[in-house]
C-alpha cells in the first residue's frame, strides 16, 4: 500500500474531530465495523489503532467488534459460494475440510483485520454463537457476550441486546452503514412486530467440542442485509449522526439505541 503514513497521534485527532467519545460514558462502550485498508497506512497497523481508541474513548469504555465465522456453516452465502459448481466429491471434500468453532482460537473471518485482532487479544471476551460472535475488549465485555443463544443470531439474546441496554455507539471506520450489524437488531424487533411466513430458516454449522467436530441445526431469523444500504442512507440524516474523516476513510459515528429504533420504523414501514 502507498500513500502518507498514518499515526497514532493523527488517528486521535480525526477521532476527538469526529465525536468518538465525547458522549460516552464510563461503562459505555463502542461498536466498531472496520476497513484498515480505506483508512490508509497505519504505523504499527490493528494495533495502533485499537490504542488511538482506548486512548480517546478512555479506559471504561468496551470496544467490541463483530468475531463472525461464516466459513464454519453449510448455510451461509460463503458455503454457497465455495462449493458452487464442485462435483459431488469436491463438495464432500470441502465440507470435511470446513473447520469446527471453537469461541477460544476460531478466527473471525471476512470482518477485517482491526476485527480480528481484538479477538486475539489477550483481554478480550468473545460470545459462544458459532456464526454471529462478538468480541469485546473492556470492563464491560463479560456483560456484553454473556448471553448469546443458538437461535438468536443477532437478536434480543445476543450481544447487540446487550449493547441496547447499556450506553453504546457505533464507529463505522471506511464501511458504510449496509455493514452495520446493529441494524439485524432492528430487523428483528419489526419481525416480531409484523410476523410473516418464511421468515424462518434452518441452519446448520460445525461446531468443536470435547475435541471432535459436531454439526449443529437450528432454526432462526432469515436474515436479510439487502435493503441496509437504504434504511442507513436515512438513518444518517438525523442530528445524532455525524459523518468525517479518519484517516483517508469515511467515518460515521452515531448512538445505537436511536439508530436501531428509527431502523425498526424504517423496516416495519417499507418491509411490511
Amino acid at each position: 500500500m502507498t500513500g502518507p503514513v498514518v499515526t497514532r497521534a493523527a488517528l486521535v485527532a480525526d477521532l476527538i474531530a469526529l465525536g468518538v467519545g465525547k458522549d460516552t460514558p464510563a461503562g459505555g462502550a463502542l461498536l466498531v465495523h472496520c476497513s484498515m485498508r480505506r483508512i490508509g497506512w497505519i504505523e504499527g497497523g490493528p494495533a495502533t489503532l485499537l490504542a488511538a481508541l482506548r486512548e480517546v474513548c478512555g479506559p471504561g469504555t468496551t470496544i467490541v467488534v463483530p468475531a463472525q465465522t461464516p466459513n464454519n456453516s453449510l448455510t451461509s452465502p460463503v458455503y454457497r459460494a465455495a462449493t458452487a459448481g464442485l462435483s459431488d466429491a469436491d463438495r464432500d471434500r470441502y465440507v470435511a475440510a470446513m473447520p469446527g468453532f471453537d469461541p477460544d482460537t476460531t478466527p473471525s473471518y471476512g470482518v477485517g483485520g482491526f476485527a480480528e485482532h481484538v479477538r486475539a487479544h489477550p483481554g478480550a471476551l468473545r460470545s459462544r454463537h458459532p456464526q454471529t460472535s462478538f468480541a469485546a475488549l473492556g470492563p464491560a465485555a463479560a456483560g456484553i457476550v454473556a448471553v448469546h443463544d443458538l437461535d438468536c443470531h443477532l437478536g434480543e439474546r445476543s450481544p447487540l441486546g446487550a449493547l441496547y441496554r447499556g450506553d453504546t455507539s457505533i464507529l463505522l471506520l471506511g464501511v458504510g452503514v449496509e455493514k452495520c450489524t446493529a441494524l439485524h437488531l432492528a430487523e428483528y424487533r419489526a419481525a416480531d412486530r409484523f410476523p410473516r411466513p418464511g421468515a424462518i430458516m434452518e441452519y446448520s454449522c460445525f461446531v468443536t467440542e470435547n475435541d471432535r467436530r459436531e454439526l449443529r441445526r437450528f432454526a432462526a431469523l432469515k436474515l436479510d442485509d439487502g435493503d441496509f444500504g437504504t434504511a442507513g442512507k436515512d438513518l444518517l440524516r438525523h442530528s445524532w449522526a455525524t459523518t468525517g474523516q479518519v484517516g483517508d476513510a469515511t467515518a460515521h459515528l452515531f448512538p445505537l439505541v436511536p439508530a436501531v429504533d428509527a431502523a425498526q420504523e424504517w423496516f416495519s414501514t417499507h418491509r411490511h
